[in-house]
């Protein structure tokens, strides 16, 4: 009877996003049981749909760490160019229409009740996953809005991937690194495997870092794709980088030597600049007008552009507070070189997990000296916090647990000085459960970085 009573009247936005929520599976909530391995639903909602995904060109960009932030530069750098450029992300921090953007304007709340009322009865039948209909909106909505071009990242891996039915005219891979194992397999080689899997016929390929172990996987793909493979990192050099007034100041070579200024400050992004920089070089090659003006003006003003939060995200000063979406090995190595970097007298740590993630590796490499509020989103995948309590204390990581972020950010900011820092890390869904409204409860309405001060004041997170 549930099933009929979805069709009697077309639901409200609210009851849609319920509706696609608790319908469907979501990988964010129920790990790898919503992971579909194989195309069939997306083939199958594309074909309903009249096959949107070839009425626009489009980017693929996969990678296990650095893929966000990468496809979030290359579409304000379209943006800046002139075209009309498509953005598709996943997860989202705050708002589900996150994930789908046009010149960094979210999906309008109309279309996706539309687009679920419509595609409603091929649910029912086919049983698709929370991201399999996402992928079908995204490209229904871009060929609706007659996008020039859209930047299509992966979700999990690449070759089984719901969005590994586009033909793009770019494959970028960031790089390989410890991540999805159960799903993806459990060495490197066997990661690059599958994201060289959106490597296509013809199309030149971008590879951001290589390592002895991927680098044979993507020139295999390549050569038995016939097409040509361009590695960033062996294609430039960063000569320099540093901050000012909260920005990152990259200084890189090529054939000449360029500085950019990054709004999205986190020193990691040097290495995501570098593909960005080599894919845009391709691209040129290929016959898109973009230059360096257009990668200047973009970069310094990503988030503005584009919408994208949550990589070293400093919300406040006084004592310092940073949210960042780190959640693996690579991700919380590059966190921890920053925090090192960063100049404070005590730090403390806002830390939430997953269970399917290689916890203790990650234990592992988090600084031992600074002061821990362990916690937990409010999603059935999330590690319990006092579980996660008892594992760090094997690596000598000390503190207490909390129910929720923002109580634990609330304990933390009862210990932490003016000089001191508080960082939140761990699950991107910890993040995204950071509450404005808890943060002005603690520290008032000053001292906060405007973008970020936006970012939480705008969007709402869905439980």
């Amino acid at each position: 009877m549930a099933s009929l009573f979805i069709f009697l009247y077309n639901m409200n936005y609210q009851e849609t996003i319920d509706y696609l929520f608790t319908r469907l599976p979501m990988f964010s909530r129920i790990g790898a049981a919503a992971y579909k391995k194989d195309l069939t639903n997306t083939v199958e909602l594309c074909t309903f749909l009249g096959n949107p995904q070839k009425k626009f060109k489009s980017i693929h960009i996969a990678g296990t760490n650095g893929k966000g932030s990468v496809s979030h530069m290359l579409a304000a750098i379209l943006q800046t160019a002139g075209y009309k450029t498509g953005l598709y992300t996943s997860p989202h921090l705050k708002d589900f229409r996150e994930r789908i953007r046009v010149n960094g304007k979210m999906i309008a709340e109309k279309y996706v009740t539309d687009f679920t009322d419509t595609i409603r009865p091929l649910i029912e039948k086919t049983d698709p996953s929370f991201f399999e209909i996402t992928v079908a909106m995204a490209f229904d909505y871009f060929a609706h809005e007659e996008v020039d071009i859209a930047v299509i990242e992966t979700g999990l891996g690449g070759r089984l991937d719901s969005t590994n039915v586009i033909f793009p005219v770019l494959s970028v891979i960031t790089n390989i690194g410890w991540d999805h194992m159960n799903m993806l397999g459990d060495t490197l080689e066997k990661i690059a495997f599958e994201k060289a899997g959106i490597i296509k016929e013809g199309v030149p390929v971008v590879i951001g870092e290589v390592l002895a172990e991927t680098l044979p996987v993507f020139e295999n793909a390549a050569k038995e794709k016939m097409t040509v493979l361009h590695i960033a990192e062996q294609n430039w050099q960063c000569l320099d980088s540093k901050w000012e007034n909260h920005k990152l100041v990259v200084t890189v070579s090529n054939e000449q030597t360029e500085t950019y200024q990054l709004d999205l400050p986190g020193i990691y992004q040097t290495r995501n600049l570098l593909t960005v920089l080599e894919s845009s070089r391709v691209l040129e090659k290929e016959g898109w007008k973009i230059n360096s003006d257009h990668f200047k003006t973009a970069l310094s003003q990503v988030k503005k552009l584009t919408g994208l939060h949550g990589r070293w995200e400093i919300v406040r000063h006084s004592p310092l507070l940073v949210l960042d979406v780190a959640h693996n090995a690579n991700g919380i190595e590059q966190l921890t070189e920053q925090i090192r970097q960063t100049k404070h007298k005590h730090l403390h740590i806002v830390l939430g997990m997953v269970k399917d993630k290689d916890i203790d590796h990650i234990l592992r490499l988090l600084p031992k000296t600074a002061i821990y509020y362990f916690t937990k989103a409010q999603i059935p995948r999330a590690l319990q916090e006092e579980e996660l309590q008892k594992k760090a204390a094997i690596h000598q990581l000390k503190g207490n647990f909390y129910s929720n972020v923002n109580t634990a950010l609330y304990a933390a900011s009862l210990n932490a000085k003016k000089e001191d820092m508080i960082v939140v890390c761990g699950s991107i869904f910890v993040v995204g459960e950071i509450s404005l409204k808890s943060i002005e409860a603690i520290w008032g309405k000053e001292d906060y970085t405007g973008d970020s001060l936006h970012f939480l004041d705008t969007l709402e997170f869905f439980s």
